[in-house]
């Protein structure tokens, strides 16, 4: 027999070192459930149970997708983006915090689209079309036609596509999301700049202020003041254009000082022809006596946080696709106080040209279209977009808006009976109600 040299030996008894430091971990680690003032101790039957128990209390997730119980963790993508990729090659690196401008057009603004788009590319935006005229080869001579994402079908909103085709999920790697109409001009519109304004001031909802002087305004409070750089009510966009005194003369309603503004908007009409006055708590309706002034975004051009779109699309109606009253509760998306989170940005805004399609006929014609000749009648009106109108066809903008109107009545009648229904959820904007003095 052959002789074990010494290295041979020395193996020989290290070997069990391991098992041996094993066997004393377990010892250790099995008298910790030792009960030690009973005289019961755990079998090793005991020790399985235990080990099951915190294990499936580990692995229980309540909060993974639907759908993927099937799936080991790892491999689920729960998110994605519009990024083309090459079908051979490596994909090109994407450019971080990215933007997306979506917006719903037809062939008869294809020149004034044109010009939003270029302000928009310079500043690393994904671009998306959505075209409700199911024009797409038309637009295929841009330069940038080739790079966006088009989207047809005939005769839908804005808000039909936004909620079929801008899922969370989907825009989840974008910061901003810009949901705009193509009826506007942005001569005076710096993309940087806003992006910068409202990552400043922490706006999560926002818009470009409309040039009062050549747009069709819908609501004072989105009407651009001069002298600011962003205004978050109508009470400080009145302040800043009419002395305390003049005010004052012109309220005479209001018999104390503290509510001296209470009727400002005493004129101002709602959809569904209501009239904001004194008792007004919903926007855009406003008192400088409330405890809570409402901040407010006309649907025309808002501009959302990636936080803020994942709320507003689940409010987003799918089968209201006009969207009239969703902007009356945005302030509930806006993460956090909305007082501050949701503002106008004054010094980018843009003129907003109001061409009534939407059924309406080419004859009608507001003041900012005039001053603007590029612009063609067509285009949309009420943030929504739809059949493209000649003098040929009948005139039924009537019914669109009778149609509007009566989404607006549905989705206030959905949201009271949500509130109703919900048991589990408190309004965080709820105003205390007023003690009788």
């Amino acid at each position: 027999m052959a002789s074990v040299g010494p290295k041979r030996r020395r193996s020989l008894c290290c070997k069990p070192l391991p098992t041996l430091a094993l066997l004393c971990a377990a010892v250790f680690i099995g008298s910790a459930f030792v009960v030690t003032d009973s005289q019961e101790r755990f079998s090793a039957r005991d020790m399985l149970d235990v080990f099951l128990r915190s294990r499936s209390k580990k692995c229980k997730e309540p909060c993974k997708p639907r759908g993927t119980e099937a799936l080991p963790k790892g491999i689920v993508s729960s998110t994605s983006d519009l990024e083309m990729r090459p079908l051979w090659g490596s994909p090109i690196k994407k450019k971080s915090n990215r933007n997306l401008l979506a917006m719903a057009v037809g062939k008869k603004q294809k020149e004034n689209v044109n010009r939003i788009v270029r302000k928009f590319l310079v500043s690393n935006f994904v671009l998306m079309l959505f075209h409700y005229d199911g024009n797409v080869d038309d637009w295929r001579d841009l330069e940038w036609s080739a790079h966006a994402l088009h989207v047809a079908a005939a005769n839908q909103t804005k808000w039909w596509f936004a909620k079929r085709f801008l899922h969370p999920d989907i825009v989840a790697e974008y910061s901003y999301i810009f949901l705009w109409d193509e009826d506007l001009g942005v001569e005076n519109f710096n993309v940087q700049r806003y992006l910068t304004i409202i990552k400043r001031e922490g706006l999560e909802i926002s818009q470009p202020a409309i040039d009062p002087d050549k747009s069709e305004v819908h609501h004072k409070l989105t009407a651009r003041q001069k002298e600011a750089l962003v205004h978050r009510s109508s009470v400080t966009s009145f302040l800043s254009r009419t002395s305390i005194l003049s005010t004052m003369k012109k309220i005479v309603p209001c018999f104390h000082f503290s509510r001296m503004f209470c009727l400002m908007r005493i004129n101002d009409i709602l959809p569904g022809r209501r009239k904001c006055d004194e008792n007004s708590t919903e926007p855009p309706c406003t008192g400088i006596d409330q405890a809570y002034y409402d901040r407010w975004v006309e649907m025309m051009a808002p501009v959302f946080s990636r936080a803020a779109w994942r709320c507003a699309w689940y409010m987003i109606q799918n089968d209201l696709v006009h969207a009239w009253g969703v902007d009356f509760q945005l302030g509930y998306c806006a993460q956090g106080d909305r007082t501050q989170k949701i503002g106008i940005v004054d010094s980018d805004y843009v003129i907003h040209y109001g061409l009534p399609t939407l059924g309406g006929t080419v004859g009608n014609k507001t003041d900012g279209e005039g001053s603007n000749q590029t612009v063609q009648s067509g285009s949309s009106h009420d943030a929504s977009q739809g059949a493209t109108s000649t003098a040929s066809k009948p005139d039924t903008r009537s019914a669109v808006r009778k149609q509007s109107l009566t989404d607006l009545e549905r989705f206030k009648n959905r949201w009271k009976k949500a509130v109703k229904d919900d048991d589990c959820w408190t309004d965080p904007f709820q105003q205390p109600k007023k003690q009788d003095s």
